[in-house]
């Protein structure tokens, strides 16, 4: 029977073992498509996509499919002069559609387009989720698919859209999902959006193992083996965070859990309800979830022998590495390499 990850770590594995008994599970696709608008911003569409793409890479079998539409012609230009070419032009679109996202820009020109209003009526009309990028949402309230909907804009277009669309709830958030319409201002929220979007659609648990894949680098210091759960929580304690950042410090030769509760100068006790408040597992637990973590790091990324994998993350006995790892991540720790790029 293959172990699970108890602790924070469970988010940033996820994805990562194999069992060849484990049958894969269908599940529904969500199909999202994103109308490229002439000169639209590549840093807010990059965002959005790499989440979906991020998310598809994690799950045992795709849980999006991406489409790029084109208005007229499948060659559209972007704000950094970069031409992408679509999947396919507006008109070949089909209107049955999960999510469809109208992706605007600074320079996009926001004039009506009977076609792009025509589809955008039609698609919603059977229930899609309808989203905008930047600017995007004009083109949504254009087609009178926002009225009373909270919308988020970009800042230097909210009096307009106050002004052409009142009946628009335009707001001053960075990224809203208001029934099923989802909006952002700008590029930097886009990722934030389709994170919730992916919540909605796939669970929570898909949701964190993206965020430690996309978003480790949101704080000012990352360490080895972050978890944007634990690190971006305030509520931390300093005891804590110092036992954690001991552990990190200390794969090659661990420390015992009495000399980490002496080190932080609290009782082994006091230690262990700590993290089993904050981090979801025993201090023996996490601390062999990290070391199992570090070594899955080092198979993946490093040509590094398995044995001196095994010595690197605090595995004295090369028999009880490989039986711990194997139970983890469901095969032996000399052909896991070789099994996660074919899964790949």
């Amino acid at each position: 029977m293959p172990f699970v990850f108890e602790s924070v770590l469970k988010d940033k594995n996820l994805g990562y073992s194999y069992t060849a008994e484990k049958p894969v599970k269908p599940q529904a696709v969500t199909r999202v498509a994103f109308v490229l608008l002439n000169n639209f911003s590549m840093m807010s569409f990059t965002g959005a996509i790499d989440a979906l793409v991020t998310a598809n890479l994690i799950s045992e079998t795709p849980a999006f499919e991406v489409l790029t539409v084109g208005i007229r012609g499948r060659l559209v230009m972007s704000d950094l002069g970069i031409a992408i070419s679509a999947d396919l032009e507006l008109s070949q679109l089909p209107d049955r559609i999960d999510v469809l996202i109208v992706a605007g820009g600074l320079r996009v020109k926001l004039i009506s387009d009977p076609l792009l209003r025509r589809k955008l009526r039609n698609v919603a009309s059977l229930g899609a989720t309808m989203g905008g990028l930047w600017n995007g949402a004009f083109f949504l309230a254009e087609a009178q698919l926002m009225d009373g909907v909270e919308c988020a804009f970009h800042p230097d277009g909210r009096a307009m859209m106050e002004d052409v669309f009142p009946k628009v709830l335009v707001s001053c958030r960075t990224h809203v999902i208001d029934k099923n319409r989802i909006t952002c201002a700008g590029a930097s929220s886009s990722l934030r959006m389709m994170l919730e979007l992916i919540t909605a659609k796939q669970g929570v648990s898909l949701t964190h193992a993206v965020e430690e894949i996309l978003s480790c680098d949101q704080t000012n210091e990352v360490s080895g083996i972050s978890t944007v759960i634990v690190d971006s929580d305030p509520t931390l304690p300093q005891t804590l965070k110092l036992a954690l950042e001991l552990m990190q410090k200390n794969i090659e030769e661990p420390l015992s859990i009495d000399e980490l509760a002496e080190c932080v100068n609290i009782s082994r006790r006091q230690l262990e309800r700590r993290f089993c408040r904050f981090v979801g597992a025993t201090p023996t637990r996490y601390y062999l979830e990290l070391r199992l973590t570090r070594a899955r790091q080092l198979i993946l990324q490093s040509n590094r022998p398995i044995t001196d994998i095994a010595i690197a993350t605090g595995f004295c006995s090369f028999a009880n590495f490989h039986m711990r790892f194997r139970d983890f991540f469901g095969v032996a720790p000399s052909s896991y390499r070789a099994t996660y790029e074919r899964r790949r």
